[in-house]
C-alpha cells in the first residue's frame, strides 16, 4: 500500500471513530442513562414483540424464504456503506464464508423489518433499534474466532502467537478498562509530554479547578483576555490536543491572551459540589485573570456543559458590573427540550429519578460507567470493532490523541448531576427559572455579544436546538453552523498554525446575519463558506479584545504566582 493511500486510509478510519464517538460524549451526564435502566427497556421492547405473535410468525417465515433463496444462490444481500466487517476478501471468494454472510445479513434485514411492523410509538420504536442493533451486531459471524476468515489466518501466519497476544489484552481489559475492549493504544500518548503541550503555568487553584495562564506567541496582545470554560465531564485538553490541532494554539497565535480552566475530578468526598460551587469558583478564577491582566472585562468561551457553565457565570458576573464582555458557546444547547435527541428515546421520569438516586447514593456519576454505557450505543464502531483487533487478532487498538482523551473520562459529583437532570427535566433556563447563588438566571436579560457555534451533524446537541439560544437569549448574535458533528466541530483546526501545515479540507462553515425564528429558515438563507469556523470566530472576537498592548514576559503576578507548569496538576487525578 502506498504512504498516500495508507494516509487516506488513516484518516478516513479517524473519521468514522469520531462520528461514533460523537453518540458517547458530552451530554452524557444530562440524560443519565444506566445499564439498569437500558435493561429494562430491553425487557418492555421483547415484551412487545411477544403480545404480536402474528408478527412474529409472518417475520419467521419471510426470514426462512430469505435463507432458502441464499442457498440456491438466488439472493444476494450487501452490508452498509461503511460497514468494514466483512472487507476480507475471502467473504466474496470462499463459498462457505460467503453464505454465512448472506445468511447472516440476511437475518440482520428481517429484525430491522420486525421492529418496523411491531407497530411502536416512536419513543418505542427508537429503544427496539436500539436494541436490535445491540442484539445482531453481538452475533455478527466476525466477533467469533472459527467464523472470522482474518482471524484464523492471522493464528496459521503466527502459529498461535495471535491468540497468546489477544488473551494478553483480554486479560489487561479485564483489569484495567472495565472489561471493555479498549480503544486506545494508551501507551503512545502522555499528557504534558505529546498532549497538551501548550507553553503556561497555574496561576490560581481552588479546590475545583486550577486556572492556567499560557504564555504568549506574539510580541503584542490584544488586552482584553479570554477564558474557556471546559465541560465538567471531560479533560480540558479537547482544547490542547497536538500542537496542530490545539485551539489554544490557535487562540495565542492571534495574539490572545489566553486562560483555561483545568476542573478537578471529584470523588465521593466531593459529592456536595453542585452548580453554585463550580460558578463560585469559577468566579473566583475570574477575578484572577482580572488581576492578572490588569483589565476590566473578559471575553468567555465555553463548550457543551461547560458552555451552559459559562452562560450561567456570566449572568452572575454582569449582575452589578459588565465583567463579561462576549460569550462563546460551541454545541451548547440552553434549550434542553429537543425532539432531535438520540437519547431521548432512553430517558424518562423514572429512568431520571434512578440515576438521580444512584448517583447521590454512590457520591459521584461515574465516568468510566457512562463511557461503558454510551459505547454501546455504536456498538459495531465502539465495542466489537475493538473486540475483534484486540483479542482475535491480537492486535494493539489505533494511537488515536482523541479516542485518548476520550477514554480519559472524569467523575461528575452527585449534587452537579442532580442540576444538570434539574435542567434537562425542567427545561430551567428557557424558562428562567434556575436559581445559583440565591440569583434566578435570566438568559434573556445576558445582553453581551455572543457567538454560537453548532454541528450539522450532531446528535448529542441537534444544531436546532442549539439555535434556539438565538431566540430567548439577550445581546447581539452570531450563529455559525459547523458541517462537521459534535466533536469535528470543536477541533476543527486550521492551516498554517505555528506553521503547520494542517490541512483541513473538507471543513466548511454556513453563516447569515440574519436569526429569524425557525432554525430551517435560517440554514435556508445562510452562505456557505469553506475552511475552519475558527478564522471566522477570530475575526469576530478581535474586534471586542480591545486594543494591543506588548506581550508581558513574565506569566501570573505577585499575588498570583506561577504554582507550576501546564498543564497543571487536576488534569492527572483519576
Amino acid at each position: 500500500m502506498s504512504k498516500q493511500k495508507e494516509h487516506f486510509s488513516t484518516q478516513e478510519q479517524e473519521e468514522l471513530l469520531i462520528k461514533a464517538m460523537e453518540a458517547t460524549v458530552a451530554l452524557n451526564p444530562l440524560v443519565g442513562v444506566s445499564s439498569e435502566e437500558l435493561t429494562k427497556i430491553l425487557k418492555q421492547t421483547a415484551k412487545q414483540a411477544i403480545k404480536q405473535p402474528s408478527t412474529l410468525a409472518k417475520n419467521s417465515k419471510k426470514l426462512a424464504g430469505k435463507v432458502v433463496e441464499i442457498l440456491k444462490g438466488t439472493d444476494q444481500f450487501e452490508e452498509a456503506k461503511g460497514d468494514r466487517r466483512f472487507d476480507d476478501p475471502a467473504w466474496e471468494e470462499s463459498a462457505v464464508y460467503h453464505r454465512l454472510k448472506q445468511a447472516y445479513l440476511a437475518w440482520d434485514e428481517s429484525m430491522g423489518e420486525l421492529v418496523d411492523d411491531l407497530s411502536l410509538d416512536a419513543k418505542d420504536e427508537r429503544r427496539a433499534k436500539f436494541f436490535k442493533e445491540v442484539v445482531t451486531s453481538s452475533l455478527a459471524p466476525t466477533n467469533f474466532l472459527f467464523s472470522n476468515p482474518k482471524a484464523m489466518r492471522k493464528v496459521v501466519e503466527t502459529r498461535g502467537m495471535s491468540l497468546l497476544k489477544g488473551l494478553r489484552n483480554y486479560v489487561h481489559d479485564v483489569k484495567n478498562n472495565n472489561a471493555m475492549p479498549s480503544q486506545v493504544d494508551t501507551s503512545q500518548f502522555e499528557v504534558g509530554e505529546n498532549l497538551a503541550t501548550s507553553e503556561g503555568v497555574v496561576v490560581f487553584r481552588n479546590e475545583i479547578l486550577e486556572l492556567i495562564q499560557y504564555k504568549p506567541l506574539t510580541t503584542r496582545v490584544f488586552k482584553r483576555p479570554l477564558l474557556i470554560i471546559p465541560p465538567q465531564i471531560n479533560k480540558f485538553y479537547i482544547y490542547d490536543l497536538t500542537k496542530e490541532k490545539s485551539f489554544i494554539q490557535f487562540c495565542l497565535s492571534q495574539g490572545i491572551q489566553t486562560f483555561v480552566i483545568s476542573w478537578k475530578n471529584p470523588s465521593v468526598e466531593n459529592r456536595h459540589w453542585g452548580m453554585d460551587a463550580y460558578v463560585e469558583s469559577a468566579s473566583e478564577a475570574v477575578g484572577a485573570i482580572l488581576d492578572i491582566t490588569r483589565s476590566d472585562d473578559i471575553n468567555l468561551v465555553g463548550a457543551c456543559a461547560g458552555g451552559i457553565t459559562a452562560s450561567i457565570l456570566s449572568y452572575c458576573l454582569n449582575q452589578n458590573a459588565n465583567i463579561v464582555n462576549s460569550l462563546s458557546l460551541s454545541v451548547c444547547m440552553l434549550s434542553m427540550h429537543s425532539n432531535d435527541m438520540d437519547l431521548n428515546a432512553f430517558t424518562s421520569p423514572a429512568a431520571l429519578k434512578t440515576a438521580r438516586e444512584t448517583s447521590q447514593e454512590k457520591g459521584v456519576l461515574e465516568g468510566a460507567e457512562l463511557a461503558k454505557v454510551f459505547s454501546w450505543m455504536r456498538p459495531n464502531d465502539l465495542v466489537w470493532n475493538y473486540h475483534v483487533n484486540n483479542y482475535l487478532l491480537g492486535e494493539a487498538p489505533p494511537a488515536f490523541d482523541l479516542l485518548y482523551w476520550n477514554s480519559d473520562s472524569t467523575n461528575l459529583p452527585a449534587q452537579l448531576h442532580s442540576d444538570f437532570l434539574d435542567l434537562y427535566e425542567d427545561n430551567l433556563l428557557y424558562t428562567g427559572e434556575m436559581e445559583v447563588l440565591g440569583k434566578k438566571i435570566n438568559l434573556e436579560k445576558l445582553e453581551c455579544d455572543k457567538y454560537i457555534t453548532a454541528g450539522l451533524t450532531d446528535h448529542i446537541t441537534p444544531w436546532k436546538s442549539c439555535y434556539k439560544t438565538t431566540q430567548f437569549v439577550g445581546g447581539d448574535i452570531r450563529f455559525v453552523l459547523s458541517s462537521s458533528g459534535h466533536i469535528q466541530s470543536l477541533v476543527t483546526p486550521v492551516s498554517n498554525i505555528n506553521a503547520n501545515k494542517t490541512s483541513n479540507k473538507k471543513a466548511k462553515y454556513f453563516c447569515s446575519d440574519n436569526l429569524p425564528p425557525l432554525a430551517e429558515d435560517w440554514l435556508e438563507e445562510a452562505q456557505q463558506y469553506p475552511g475552519s469556523w475558527w478564522e471566522d470566530w477570530s475575526t469576530w472576537l478581535i474586534k471586542r479584545s480591545g486594543g494591543k498592548k506588548a506581550a508581558r514576559k513574565t506569566l501570573g503576578n505577585s499575588r498570583h504566582k506561577p504554582m507550576g507548569d501546564a498543564p497543571g496538576t487536576y488534569v492527572f487525578n483519576r
